[in-house]
């Protein structure tokens, strides 16, 4: 297996992840047989890797709740709505203005009689 994630999960060394990826929802294969999907519960950086805890899994069902990746291990983050959603708003505003100051000199004004 060679698990590469998906086409809107963003791809981030494990080094990388910090406080801000809490609660985002994350897939990675920490070795050649498992494959993980999990929400972040807490992050550990260690001197032999990285630790991912997941939340809301409570060992019952033979589930892991913790997996050590190398530092430049990739794990796959979906990204935060919220902070997707204020990005798209943001573009649209300024595309907005962007036409509105292109059209404020095209302004018709009626000839005085």
């Amino acid at each position: 297996m060679n698990y590469a994630g998906t086409g809107n999960e963003k791809a981030v060394a494990a080094t990388d992840l910090n406080r801000t990826h809490i609660g985002l929802t994350v897939s990675f294969q920490p070795d050649e047989a498992t494959l993980v999907f999990g929400r972040i519960g807490a992050i550990a950086r260690k001197d032999s890797g990285v630790t991912i805890a997941l939340e809301g899994v409570d060992s019952s069902g033979g589930l892991q709740t913790t997996y050590t990746v190398s530092p430049t291990h990739n794990v796959y983050v979906q990204p935060d709505m919220l902070t997707n959603t204020e990005s798209t708003i943001k573009d649209l505003f300024g595309k907005v203005q962007e036409n509105l100051r292109g059209h404020k000199g095209d302004q018709h004004h009626p000839a005085a009689m």
